[in-house]
């Protein structure tokens, strides 16, 4: 659930720092509000996700995708032209995601001797 939640915390991410870069500087009502609420809900998803997850693998996984997404949706909605170099290196940062999330819980297992 952690993990779903998470994710979850992460498109909100995306979604206020799109508000953000929207709002030409939080003037415009309708796009700071979208930042805040944004914001709140995505750090309290975060709070909470951590609480399961290390907080080193769950803030990595919530910028790392929300980066992704934000770009994405940039690239999608004509804000940001495409470029192949781009698209490159986000499949970067979501294989790393899901690399922190494979991998996750392992180190500690490895560390008391368990395996």
């Amino acid at each position: 659930m952690a993990w779903i939640l998470l994710v979850v915390s992460a498109v909100l991410e995306a979604v206020w720092a799109t508000a953000l870069g929207a709002s030409e500087g939080l003037t415009r009502p309708a796009e700071a509000t979208v930042f805040v609420v944004g914001c709140i809900l995505s750090m309290i998803g975060l709070e909470r996700a951590s609480r399961s997850i290390p907080i080193a693998t769950a803030y990595a996984v919530w910028v790392g995708l929300g980066a992704a997404l934000t770009v994405g949706w940039a690239i999608a909605t004509g804000s940001q032209a495409f470029s192949w170099w781009t698209v490159l290196f986000v499949v970067g940062i979501v294989g790393s995601v899901i690399g922190l999330k494979v991998t996750a819980g392992k180190d500690a297992n490895e560390a008391s001797g368990a395996s």
